[in-house]
């Protein structure tokens, strides 16, 4: 597994993670948690049939719900410092 496999790991890994610490600090509802896990299965599904190879964007699209949600849970960017 290279680079670009650790970091799709990494980048759902983080997705679940924060789905389910917005849902139990209650910083996302139900119909937000609903609209996340509706996204993630559309670009499950829907990416490999916009583009020839729609699969291999799905990480980056994972990754992309992940600033979403960040920016939803933590009200704004994370400061590493």
């Amino acid at each position: 597994m290279g680079s670009a496999g650790i970091a799709a790991r990494i980048a759902h890994l983080a997705f679940w993670g924060l789905l389910f610490y917005g849902w139990a600090w209650e910083e996302i509802d139900f119909t937000g948690l609903v609209v996340f896990l509706l996204l993630w299965v559309a670009g499950l599904f829907g990416l490999p049939y916009l583009f020839e190879y729609g699969d291999a964007f799905f990480s980056s699209f994972v990754a992309a719900l992940d600033i979403a949600l960040v920016f939803l849970i933590f009200k704004g960017d994370v400061r590493l410092t």
